[in-house]
């Protein structure tokens, strides 16, 4: 059998179906919002609120609950919303530190004291960090809400595309200007931590970062305007999620580390091009 047949012949299970879907939605939701967190300088606060999301998880896991989101994704939204609605000392890189690793240990210690049912304590700690095969076993409940929430987050960023780009890069302008900047920085956390539980599923708590931030920095190797950075980047974000679900599923390797490794590599190409793009402006 081909290779082409063989990805046409996986194709055709619901599971992967599900899993190219929720891939697409939830990378190009990453990427809108990274474009905000990477041009305000804080992208540092996504990869603490993903630690926030792993040890959210090991509580659930430990409670038994049938829904993990019920719990994960209220708890990672009372974090953000304390980490940019608060001073700046919370948003400071020793505090964020400390969140980060004390949520890993938490999480960590709770799965070792309560095993989950089948006993296996690295898978499911393995599967929590690095996401594994849990964007293949997703269960249609849990499609529909990815859907859902996605659909959510890119509505918002086209709705208020121009309200975004101001605050984006200048918020005491805004501020100045009328703007409700509490609202606008309590939208900002709500999203980021919808999004991060969203991609725990794709890439695990470990690799969020990645999705997050090399679209947006890939594209600004390229382009230099707003809407330029932001469509490359949703482009650039949803092709190597493609990309990377479909190798894993060939090859038979992690979906998350292969998606982060298309991102890494489709970094390096951009890297070359912004190159010869600099290079031809000087000729």
């Amino acid at each position: 059998m081909s290779m082409w047949q063989t990805l046409v012949h996986y194709l055709s299970f619901p599971f992967v179906q599900h899993a190219l879907v929720v891939g697409v939605l939830v990378a190009l939701s990453a990427s809108l919002l990274g474009t905000v967190l990477v041009l305000r300088r804080l992208s540092h606060i996504g990869d603490g609120l993903s630690h926030v999301a792993f040890g959210a998880m090991a509580i659930a896991t430990v409670m038994q609950l049938s829904g993990d989101m019920l719990l994960v994704l209220p708890l990672t939204m009372l974090f953000s919303i304390l980490l940019l609605q608060g001073n700046r000392r919370a948003r400071g890189d020793a505090s964020l530190a400390m969140l980060s690793v004390s949520a890993l240990a938490v999480g960590y210690i709770l799965f070792n004291l309560f095993p989950p049912r089948g006993g296996n304590v690295s898978g499911d700690v393995c599967t929590t960090l690095f996401g594994s095969t849990a964007i293949l076993t997703l269960s249609r409940q849990e499609v529909w809400l990815s859907i859902g929430l996605s659909a959510v987050v890119v509505g918002l960023f086209a709705v208020f595309y121009r309200h975004i780009f101001a605050f984006t890069f200048d918020a005491d302008f805004c501020a100045a200007s009328g703007f409700k900047l509490r609202l606008y920085n309590l939208a900002l956390a709500v999203v980021t931590a919808t999004v991060i539980v969203l991609a725990m599923n794709l890439v695990g708590s470990l690799l969020i970062t990645a999705l997050l931030v090399f679209p947006v920095v890939s594209a600004m190797r390229v382009y230099h305007s707003f809407r330029a950075v932001t469509l490359c980047a949703a482009v650039f974000s949803v092709t190597a999620a493609l990309l990377g679900i479909l190798l894993s599923i060939l090859a038979g390797t992690p979906v998350g580390a292969t998606i982060v490794a298309a991102d890494m590599l489709g970094f390096i190409l951009f890297c070359a091009l912004g190159v010869l793009k600099e290079r031809g402006t000087k000729a």
